[in-house]
Parts: C-alpha cells; structure tokens; sequence
C-alpha cells in the first residue's frame, strides 16, 4: 500500500501535536534516532518532508525539495560512512522562527570515518553514482561542515539552508 502525502488520515498520528509558527512563537525543531539503515534515511527524510510542510515549506517548492534532498545526502551518509553495528543516528532539523534559515544535522557514532571536502575531479565530474553526497551538499546549503559529537564517539554533520529573498515572497 503506499501513502499519500497530502491525506489528512494518514498524517494524523505524526503530526497532531504540530503547530504553527504562530502558536509556538519559538524556534521549530524536529529530531529523531532512526536505524542506521537505507530504510532509516528514507523514514528521515519522508518525516521532515512531512515537517517541512507543516511549518509552511510546501512540498512541490523548490526550498521544500532542496531541504529534502539535503537530508537524503546526510542521512544515506551516516548510513553509508557512519554506520555502527546496533547504533543509531539522529537527525535534528530546526528553522528557527525569523523564517530565514533551516539547519539540518546528522549525528552518527562512527568517529574515524570524517567528510572531506568534495572536489571533482574535472574528468569525472557527474558520472559517479557515489561519492556526490557532499558536493550536492555543498551546492545546495548556503554552508555546511562536521564536528566531533560532544557526547560520545562520532561526528555531526551539519548543514544550513538560506532562504533568499525571491524563494521567501
């Protein structure tokens, strides 16, 4: 069976608890552990979609779609560099109230495994199937970088997305 997005039914029981810019009058923030598997980085990014959606980033906008694909990037790279057997990753999105920025952070438990700067080659440039998880990252977020997890082994990556004044009018 597959969902639809846009069915009320369906999203009741993830977002009744959601509220608006308005009602919270603070900062909006999502976070989650999820299994550090494909099936776990597709459930992030299909939540924040969600998430998104409800704090007034609609899907079908290109902010929408560009945030999502942010996600997909950092969360299929946790899975992929950061896995860990039996640990998770979390996932923290927040957009603060002033509607200018979103941040998006990955944190996984692998800490020997660190992002490395993307530079393509100019030979190969577009025609990998891996290895384009930061470089689209980095084209997409207004900036972006890691830090060693504070509480524990690994790393969170992390990443902002700006809203330019045509996408906010």
């Amino acid at each position: 069976m597959t969902t639809n997005p846009t069915d009320p039914t369906q999203l009741a029981p993830t977002t009744h608890h959601l509220a608006t810019a308005a009602e919270q009058g603070d900062d909006r923030t999502f976070e989650m552990r999820f299994t550090s598997t494909p099936r776990g980085a597709r459930l992030a990014r299909r939540l924040t979609a969600v998430r998104l959606d409800a704090w007034g980033i609609p899907y079908a906008t290109e902010a929408h779609e560009e945030i999502e694909l942010i996600v997909a990037e950092l969360t299929a790279n946790a899975v992929r560099h950061g896995h860990v057997p039996g640990r998770d990753f979390h996932l923290h999105v927040n957009a603060p109230a002033d509607g200018r920025t979103v941040r998006i952070e990955v944190t996984d438990t692998r800490a020997e495994r660190l992002p490395r700067r993307p530079t393509p080659a100019p030979d190969t440039a577009g025609t990998e199937e891996t290895g384009c998880g930061l470089l689209r990252v980095s084209h997409l977020a207004t900036r972006w970088d890691w830090h060693p997890r504070p509480d524990g082994p690994g790393k969170t990556v992390w990443a902002e997305y700006a809203f330019s004044e045509a996408r906010s009018e």
